[in-house]
């Protein structure tokens, strides 16, 4: 598909600020949880930043369909068969949110032909961007900064620095972890761990845990445009618009 990719990066990094600012309104204030069907928490802020992302890009790309963590949910799924889409997970790391530990992130993907092509992580309350346009073309904003460019690292012979998911940490994560002569051990929420990678902080990033396809889209955009690879226990690199969009255990690293 021929786009204007660096307006269009620019486009949806001002929607994932904008969602931003609306998630931290609730966030400093007073907001109940509930409980989807699939027993993961859902709050107002979940759902009022999906509506300004949906709108937003319903606006920019009125022919590209939206696969949204909040309308999936509520049985809102569109056709996906043209092999281009925008993926969005509003609020990843919700439980983060939750316990006001301020690790959770806004994120949006572009999916072409079953890869993640571009995308933007924001971190509503680090006031933090990250944002990737493709290979080699990727970089971080802080607040109203020039952005700078970032990249994945090759593993140090002194040992990997590993992230790990702070709520699903699993005995098989461990098992893997303990493969590796290991510096350091960090334990993160949300797709911040991707970021990391991306930017030459971690090596390493073990997921045998459920995670769905708007958990990871924009965060392998950014690491795969970094310079890292995001792929399946079989080496394969992790594809999307599967049936159901539940992705398979997967091992993240930086630069080769």
């Amino acid at each position: 598909m021929s786009l204007d990719r660096p307006a269009l990066t620019q486009a949806i990094t001002k929607i994932a600020r904008e969602a931003g600012d609306k998630i931290l309104t609730i966030y400093q204030q007073d907001f109940d949880v509930k409980t989807k069907t699939d027993a993961s928490p859902v709050t107002e802020a979940d759902v009022e930043a999906e509506k300004i992302i949906l709108q937003g890009l319903r606006a920019l790309t009125p022919n590209i369909p939206v696969l949204a963590e909040e309308s999936e949910a509520a049985g809102d799924v569109p056709d996906l068969s043209g092999g281009t889409f925008w993926l969005v997970d509003p609020l990843d790391g919700t439980k983060e949110f939750i316990h006001k530990r301020g690790e959770f992130t806004v994120n949006i993907a572009l999916i072409e032909q079953g890869h993640p092509t571009m995308g933007v992580i924001h971190i509503p309350a680090k006031d933090t961007t990250y944002f990737a346009e493709g290979p080699g073309k990727v970089w971080r904003q802080d607040g109203d900064l020039k952005p700078f460019a970032i990249a994945a690292r090759t593993a140090p012979t002194e040992g990997l620095t590993v992230v790990a998911s702070r709520s699903h940490r699993t005995p098989e994560t461990d098992d893997y972890i303990a493969k590796f002569k290991v510096a350091e051990l960090i334990s993160a929420g949300s797709s911040l761990k991707l970021c990391l990678l991306a930017e030459g902080k971690a090596d390493l990033y073990p997921r045998f845990g459920r995670t769905m396809e708007w958990d990871i889209g924009a965060g392998q955009a950014i690491l795969e445009a970094a310079g890292g690879t995001v792929e399946t226990l079989d080496g394969v690199r992790l594809a999307y618009g599967k049936d159901g969009h539940d992705n398979p255990y997967f091992i993240a690293k930086g630069r080769p």
